[in-house]
């Protein structure tokens, strides 16, 4: 399961950040990275660099064999918030799918 991050010019997405992430969302997702093949994080700042409520949003896009992508969202206060939240709405619909999957 490849992970890729993308992020815009006002949040930081350095390489430290990157494998911090990357790990929570393989930890998470773990039961299904036989059939993930890809995901994709974008992380963009609503505000820029100025202070606000609910202004990092975290979207996930995640590449399921035989199927058409899932993405999922979150907008939060922070980065963590914004991740975690999209991670979670990812495994929640990932478990929707893989469920179908299985039962046909």
């Amino acid at each position: 399961m490849k992970i890729q991050f993308n992020t815009d010019k006002s949040i930081n997405g350095d390489e430290r950040h990157e494998e911090y992430f990357s790990g929570q969302i393989a930890k998470k997702l773990e039961r299904f990275e036989n059939r993930i093949t890809r995901i994709e994080v974008f992380l963009t700042d609503e505000n820029g660099k100025k202070a606000g409520h609910n202004d990092i949003v975290c979207k996930i896009e995640a590449r399921v064999e035989g199927k058409n992508p899932i993405t999922v969202s979150e907008q939060a206060d922070s980065m963590n918030l914004a991740i975690s939240g999209a991670i979670d709405k990812l495994k929640a619909a990932l478990e929707t799918v893989v469920g179908r999957m299985q039962n046909h």
